[in-house]
């Protein structure tokens, strides 16, 4: 059998026009994954944006649950503070002023800023028995020195 001669113009169109199709699909996909890049960036972008405001958002607290003893009657009692609120117990004015969770799970941490005024006292010089940090962990940083009531933070959300 004889092979059939293509004539070489014939032939030289093919060759061209397979190459221009190879050519054309490398642009497309080229072109596609141009953009499945940039959405990809845009995606993350976005993703990184919220990760890092819920981070903020979670460990600063609104509210903060506070246990205060009792040590004449021995009793406890638990009470919700708002952050900026004063808060009277018999003869205390309670005041949380920020909460904030630790950023370890492992570890938990609860470190807030109390101010506590007694109403008995009437010593001018004194202002407020205890204002500063407390820690809930180890309440024996800050002390908050009454005798009559002890104080404990129990969460901050």
């Amino acid at each position: 059998m004889a092979k059939k001669k293509i004539p070489l113009t014939k032939l030289g169109h093919q060759m061209l026009f397979t190459q221009i199709k190879t050519i054309e699909m490398t642009i497309k996909n080229t072109n596609l994954g141009k953009s499945k890049f940039f959405f990809l960036l845009l995606f993350l972008f976005i993703n990184y944006q919220n990760v890092t405001l819920a981070k903020e958002t979670v460990y600063f607290g609104k509210t903060v649950d506070i246990k205060i003893l009792d040590k004449l009657s021995s009793k406890n009692k638990l009470i919700q503070l708002n952050i900026g609120e004063d808060f009277n117990f018999k003869n205390l004015v309670l005041k949380v002023l920020k909460c904030k969770n630790s950023e370890f799970d492992d570890n938990p941490e609860i470190t807030s800023y109390l101010q506590v005024k007694d109403l008995n006292n009437k010593n001018n010089n004194e202002v407020f028995v205890f204002n500063g940090w407390t820690f809930s962990s180890s309440p024996s940083i800050q002390v908050f020195d009454h005798p009559v009531y002890d104080l404990w933070i129990l969460k901050c959300y």
